[in-house]
């Protein structure tokens, strides 16, 4: 069994959470590959595809969304799963992220579920325009991944796909 994590990251916080998800998949038994969403990737044999991507201004990072978009036929053909990263602060919530886009991608790769983690913001990764930015909408420095949730969450993901093996 072999889940394929796709994901794209600006500033390796999202790569972070997907290297968690696959200690934990591999705690459950499930081997996992993490691919960056821009290489080319054989989803072949793979049992299961979580794909994750950094969230700016409301959206995933074009990579992920171009991944999504070239391997629909893929993706349907197996469990999928997405994930967001990138809202910060205690009080963020998914009303940050682009509804119509993702419920495009959720269409498209024929998911069986989305979840969105808080980010974090480290001003020392970023860009001088992203500093910027950061200030003007007040945006919160600091680490608010929740590592306890994503395992949770990645936890889900094995038992499904575990439960899923015990029936074929």
């Amino acid at each position: 069994m072999s889940v394929a994590i796709i994901v794209a990251s600006r500033h390796g916080s999202t790569r972070e959470i997907a290297e968690e998800m696959a200690r934990c998949l591999r705690h459950h038994g499930i081997g996992s590959t993490l691919y960056e969403a821009g290489e080319p990737v054989n989803l072949r044999g793979r049992t299961g595809v979580i794909i994750g991507s950094a969230v700016y201004m409301g959206r995933w990072l074009k990579e992920a969304r171009t991944f999504v978009d070239e391997h629909q036929e893929e993706l349907r053909q197996r469990p999928v799963w997405l994930f967001s990263s990138g809202p910060v602060g205690v009080n963020a919530t998914n009303q940050t992220i682009d509804e119509v886009m993702l419920t495009e991608l959720v269409t498209h790769s024929g998911a069986l579920g989305h979840q969105t983690f808080l980010g974090k913001l480290d001003p020392s990764q970023l860009s001088r325009s992203e500093r910027l930015l950061t200030r003007i909408v007040h945006a919160p420095e600091g680490d608010f991944r929740d590592f306890d949730a994503i395992d949770a969450w990645t936890e889900e993901i094995a038992r499904t796909l575990l439960s899923d093996r015990i029936t074929e």
